[in-house]
């Protein structure tokens, strides 16, 4: 694990783009709220005691993402338009969720192929959307030309209230014309009225996307990457912790644990999509992410990120790195903290998520 700078925290030395430090944790938070009925992940002593532990978190976990339909049996997809980019192209399709939604996204495919390729599932952010990763749009998430021209399959579809799926909610065209958040918030309600959760069909339709990228001739199933800034990082983790056809993770910022958003007065840092109902009564977010373990998973955060509290990211990074290690795979998780920096996705950090790809997926070439 490497650390770059942990903390800064002396007002005047903070540049004037930046959020404000992070205050220090409980300050202000009201007595009622400190002693909260918060579930601990008890941590196994030995990788045969996780080995046993590890079925009954990850049904937990699935519990609280409520009752998702089935993804579809037969998936059809239909292509609207390819363009040509040089070293590779860019498919346009789109397909069915099997319950509520035409699902629009892109597959860039390199045109130098000898045998499979590995690939990238990558995953957009709050408010943005699958044109920012793919250079439709201007955007610090777009990652597809570079993964695209170092050899890499990439996939990305709109997930719900973004993109191309506005106005595609409860109310249609009205959330459209409303404020952005609108879609969201009825998408939340309606999902808790069924027994279900947003969240967890955004997982789910990252799942068909992951069907759909597996299927393509191009790609090696057993070489699948997941990748993402903000809220397209929080959904890499969890898609790995719930699908073990990821194998290897990059989240970029969101390095998140809940109980120290509360503690830091952040709960309003995340839009309402994230939360899950339920969650807190059994572990804090350190139990969803162990579930990566021993694949590969690189956290690269701002210490200035006000989502991801640094005490937080702490905890996050002493829990996994013990995990990681009883599974004797130390090297596998990577946290990198960077000092004074916000809630951005920088070139360097493309740079970090790209060399990790190519470590842990170029590396398991021809594994079957």
């Amino acid at each position: 694990m490497q650390r770059v700078a942990f903390l800064a925290l002396i007002p005047l030395l903070v540049p004037a783009q930046l959020p404000p430090p992070v205050q220090e944790p409980w300050l202000g938070v009201p007595e009622g709220f400190r002693n909260l009925p918060i579930g601990k992940f008890k941590e196994p002593r030995s990788l045969k005691e996780w080995q046993a532990q590890r079925r009954e978190v990850k049904n937990i976990v699935m519990g609280c993402l409520g009752d998702m339909p089935p993804r579809p049996a037969s998936l059809t997809v239909r292509t609207v338009s390819t363009e040509d980019k040089g070293a590779y192209t860019v498919e346009k399709f789109v397909f069915h969720n099997g319950a509520d939604n035409e699902v629009p996204g892109y597959i860039a495919v390199p045109k130098a192929r000898a045998g499979r390729l590995p690939a990238v599932l990558t995953m957009h952010g709050h408010s943005s959307s699958k044109d920012d990763m793919f250079g439709y749009r201007e955007s610090s998430q777009y990652v597809s030309d570079l993964l695209a021209k170092n050899g890499y399959v990439v996939l990305g579809i709109d997930n719900y209230f973004n993109g191309e799926r506005r106005g595609k909610g409860p109310a249609g065209e009205l959330e459209v014309m409303a404020k952005g958040s609108d879609q969201e918030w009825s998408l939340f309600k309606l999902n808790l009225w069924l027994g279900r959760t947003l969240w967890g069909m955004m997982l789910r339709d990252e799942q068909i996307a992951l069907d759909y990228l597996s299927s393509r001739p191009e790609v090696d199933p057993n070489r699948i990457g997941a990748q993402g800034m903000s809220m397209g990082s929080t959904r890499s983790w969890w898609l790995g912790a719930i699908d073990d056809r990821i194998r290897a993770v990059v989240g970029v910022a969101c390095f998140t644990r809940y109980e120290d958003l509360i503690a830091t007065r952040n709960l309003r840092a995340h839009g309402i999509y994230y939360f899950v109902p339920g969650i807190l009564k059994h572990f804090d977010s350190e139990a969803v992410m162990v579930l990566l373990a021993p694949r590969p998973f690189l956290a690269l955060t701002g210490d200035r990120d006000a989502g991801s509290p640094p005490t937080g990211m702490k905890k996050l990074e002493d829990v996994l790195s013990r995990l990681y290690a009883l599974h004797g795979a130390s090297a596998k998780f990577r946290s990198v903290i960077y000092p004074e920096t916000g809630h951005v996705y920088t070139d360097d950090m493309k740079q970090k998520m790209l060399a990790w790809f190519d470590a842990h997926l170029k590396a398991a070439a021809g594994s079957r």
